[in-house]
C-alpha cells in the first residue's frame, strides 16, 4: 500500500496568500528557477510540479494569489479549492504580521467555517533582512488556531528554506498534525488514542496486553516493510523503560509504551510515521475509518450468495480463541465485551447482547456463546448482510492477521442458486429455510429445538418488515446451526414467517429461500387448512423444495378441517411425505438404555431432511452417493 493511498486528494494544491510586497511571487519564482530576480510580475501563473519530482511522490499545484490582479471572489474560490494555505508575511514588517490575526485568519474562518479542516502554514519571508526570528511572535497564534500546523521562515532572495516550505506544505496535507496531536497538552488527540488502541489490540495476537518481539516485528513489517533486529528492539525497550517504566514489561512493550513511542515521533517532527501506521489500518485524514477500507470497491456481484471461505472461518476461529481467556470453549459476557472494547458503542453488532445471540445460535448451559455459535452467527451475518461482515473483518484486523490486501479472500462468492440447479450441483454450504405457518403451530419451539434451547422466547417477529430486500437483517427473525450431511458440515438458517391471512399472497422476501418448511399443529383441527391454502396460493407448481411438518406429535392427532388430510395432500401434490415432529423429548430414559438419544435423533432428523432437500434438489441424480457408503440418513432410507 502506498503511504499516500488514503490521502483525501490525489493532488496537493498549495495556495499562497498574504499582504502585498511580502514576497509570495518571489518565493515561487526562486523555487522554480533557482535564482532570485528583483523584478517579478504581480502574480505568478499557477504551476504544477509532477509527482516524480516531489519528495512525497504526489502531483503538487502552487497557486499565487494577488489582490492587485484578482478579485475577492477569486480569493474565495481559491480558498475553497486549496489543500493547504500558506499565509506569507514579511519578517521585517510588523503590519503584515498583525494582518495574519486581524484579517487573514478571520477571513478563512468566514469562508471555510470555524471548524474547517484545511491546514495552514505561517511563512515568514525575507529572513535575509533581519538578524532575529519572528517565530516567538507568531507562535501564540498556533495555540489559538488549531488549524495552524507549523510556523517557518525563509528567504526568497537567498533561496533559503524554500524547498522545505513547500515540502512542509505537502506534508501538512498528507500527514496533518492537528487530527492526531494536541500541541498545548503535548499529547495524542482522543481519536488518535482510540485508533492506536485498536491497532495495538489487533497486533497483540495472544491478547496478553503486551507486544512481544515477534508481534512488534509483525507490526513493523506490515507498516514499514522492514524488520527490526533483536539488538534494535532491546535498545528501544531499554530507552523506553528509562523514560516510562510502565511502558515496558518483561515480555515486551505495553500499550502505554506503544502510545509513548508514537507520541515521541510526533514531537520530533516525524508525524508522517504515525500517519503511515494509521493509514495501513484504514484511517483517513480525520482519523476515522475510511469507507473504502471497510467496504472495498471490489464490486460484489448482486446475483450471488456470500459465505465465509476457509480463511474467513479460520480468522473468526482464531478471534474466538484469542478472547476465550479461560479456554472453556465459550465466551462469557465479559470476554465478549472485551472483544469489542476497541470499538465505539456504535460499532457493536446487532446481535451483541446475550438476549439476542441466545435466541439465534448455540450456547452452553450458562447461555455463553460457544465456538459453534460464534461461527454460526458470522455465517448468518455474511448470508444476510455482507457489508456487516466486511466491516467487522476490517475492524478486527483481517488484513493484518492474514496478510491479504482486502477482506474479499475471507469470502466464498457463489453464483445464483438457479444456476446451481441448472448445473445439477452446488458449491454452497449455507442454506435458508423459511418456516411458514399459522400462529400457535409450534414454529418457535421448532426453532428453539434446532439450537438446543429449552427456554421459551417471546416472539419478536409479529410486525414483519415492509422492506423490499430479500433478506432483512433483523437477527431476531433467524436461528442458525450446523447439520452434517454425508460427512459434510452444512449451515441451516431458519427464518420464521407467520401466516396472518391465507387470502393474501406472501411477499417476495417471504418466498425467497432454498427450502420451505410448512408447519401446522396436528392437535388443532383448523391448523392444516391454513398451510394447505397458503401452499396452493403461493407454492403450487413451483420447483422449490417443500416439506410439510405436523408439529406436536406428542399430542392427540385430530382430523383436519380440509377436504384432503395432510398425508393425502402430500401425495396428491407430489410432495415429500409428511414429517411429524415434537420439540419435547417424550421418552424419559431413566433406564439408561439410550432412548433419550433416540428421541433426540428423531427430532434432529427433520433438520437433516431440510438441509438435504436444499442441498440436493435433484434427488434422482444423487443415487451414486448412496452407493459409496451405506448410511442411516433420511435420504438413504427414502432412496432404497
Amino acid at each position: 500500500m502506498n503511504d499516500q493511498s488514503h490521502a483525501n486528494d490525489s493532488t496537493v494544491r498549495i495556495l499562497l496568500v498574504g499582504e502585498r510586497e511580502v514576497g509570495k511571487t518571489s518565493m515561487i519564482y526562486s523555487l522554480v528557477f533557482e535564482e532570485f530576480d528583483e523584478e517579478v510580475p504581480a502574480k505568478f501563473e499557477e504551476i504544477t510540479i509532477p509527482a516524480e519530482v516531489t519528495p512525497v511522490n504526489i502531483p503538487t499545484v502552487i497557486v499565487d494569489y494577488s489582490a492587485q490582479e484578482q478579485s475577492e471572489k477569486d480569493l474565495y474560490e481559491e480558498l475553497q479549492r486549496a489543500s493547504v494555505i500558506c499565509i506569507v508575511y514579511a519578517i521585517d514588517n510588523e503590519v503584515t504580521i498583525d494582518k495574519i490575526s486581524t484579517y487573514w485568519l478571520p477571513l478563512i474562518h468566514q469562508r471555510l467555517g470555524e471548524n474547517h479542516s484545511i491546514p495552514i502554514i505561517l511563512v515568514g519571508n525575507k529572513s535575509d533582512l533581519v538578524e532575529y526570528s519572528s517565530i516567538d511572535t507568531v507562535l501564540p497564534l498556533m495555540n489559538q488556531y488549531k488549524e495552524i500546523e507549523i510556523c517557518v521562515e525563509c528567504s526568497a532572495k537567498n533561496l533559503d528554506n524554500l524547498s522545505e516550505i513547500f515540502y512542509y506544505a505537502q506534508k501538512t496535507v498528507l500527514y496533518p498534525v492537528t487530527p492526531i496531536y494536541y500541541p498545548e497538552e503535548r499529547e495524542l488527540s482522543d481519536n488518535c488514542k482510540i485508533a492506536l488502541k485498536r491497532i495495538f489490540t489487533i497486533c497483540d495476537l495472544d491478547n496478553d496486553g503486551i507486544l512481544n518481539d515477534l508481534e512488534l516485528n509483525n507490526f513493523q513489517t506490515y507498516c514499514f516493510d522492514s524488520y527490526l533486529l533483536s539488538q534494535t528492539l532491546d535498545d528501544v525497550k531499554y530507552i523506553l523503560k528509562s523514560i516510562i517504566p510502565d511502558g515496558v514489561s518483561e515480555n515486551g512493550i505495553t500499550l502505554q509504551g506503544f502510545m509513548f513511542l508514537l507520541t515521541f515521533f510526533i514531537q520530533r517532527g516525524r508525524h508522517e510515521l504515525i500517519w503511515i501506521v494509521l493509514r495501513k489500518f484504514g484511517y483517513n485524514n480525520s482519523v476515522a475509518l475510511d469507507d473504502q477500507y471497510l467496504y472495498p470497491n471490489s464490486a460484489l456481484p448482486t446475483d450471488s450468495f456470500f459465505e465465509l471461505s476457509p480463511k474467513g472461518y479460520q480468522f473468526f476461529t482464531n478471534l474466538f480463541h484469542k478472547y476465550d481467556k479461560d479456554q472453556d470453549g465459550a465466551l462469557s459476557p465479559n470476554e465478549l465485551t472485551s472483544m469489542f472494547t476497541i470499538f465505539d458503542l456504535e460499532q457493536y453488532p446487532k446481535w451483541f447482547t446475550s438476549e439476542s445471540y441466545q435466541r439465534i445460535v448455540h450456547t452452553n448451559e450458562r447461555g455463553w456463546i460457544t465456538l459453534q455459535g460464534f461461527l454460526s452467527i458470522w455465517t448468518l451475518t455474511t448470508f444476510i448482510d455482507i457489508r456487516q461482515t466486511l466491516k467487522y473483518l476490517s475492524l478486527f484486523g483481517y488484513m493484518f492477521v492474514s496478510g491479504e490486501k482486502s477482506q474479499i479472500s475471507a469470502l466464498h462468492i457463489i453464483k445464483d442458486r438457479r444456476m446451481d440447479q441448472y448445473e445439477k450441483q452446488t458449491a454452497r454450504n449455507v442454506f435458508l429455510c423459511n418456516l411458514v405457518g399459522p400462529k400457535g403451530a409450534g414454529k418457535s419451539c421448532f426453532m428453539r429445538r434446532f439450537i438446543n434451547k429449552q427456554q421459551k422466547f417471546t416472539n419478536l417477529n409479529q410486525q414483519r418488515s415492509s422492506s423490499s430486500s430479500l433478506l432483512d437483517n433483523n437477527y431476531n427473525d433467524y436461528v442458525i446451526n450446523t447439520i452434517t450431511v454425508y460427512g459434510q458440515k452444512k449451515y441451516l438458517i431458519i427464518r420464521e414467517i407467520d401466516v396472518i391471512n391465507v387470502n393474501t399472497l406472501l411477499k417476495t422476501p417471504e418466498l425467497f429461500c432454498d427450502v420451505c418448511c410448512m408447519m401446522f399443529d396436528q392437535s388443532d383441527s383448523s391448523s392444516f387448512q391454513v398451510i394447505a391454502k397458503t401452499y396452493m396460493k403461493n407454492f403450487h407448481n413451483t420447483k422449490l423444495p417443500i416439506l410439510l411438518v405436523a408439529s406436536k406429535k406428542d399430542l392427540t392427532q385430530v382430523k383436519q378441517n380440509y377436504p384432503l388430510q395432510p398425508d393425502e395432500f402430500c401425495l396428491t401434490n407430489k410432495l415429500t411425505p409428511l414429517h411429524k415432529f415434537s420439540a419435547i423429548n417424550e421418552i424419559n430414559d431413566s433406564s439408561g438404555s439410550g432412548s433419550s438419544m433416540i428421541a433426540a435423533n428423531g427430532a434432529l432428523e427433520v433438520y437433516e431432511k431440510l438441509v438435504t432437500m436444499a442441498a440436493y434438489p435433484n434427488l434422482n441424480k444423487l443415487v451414486h452417493l448412496l452407493l459409496v457408503k451405506p448410511t442411516n440418513s433420511w435420504l438413504a432410507r427414502n432412496m432404497k
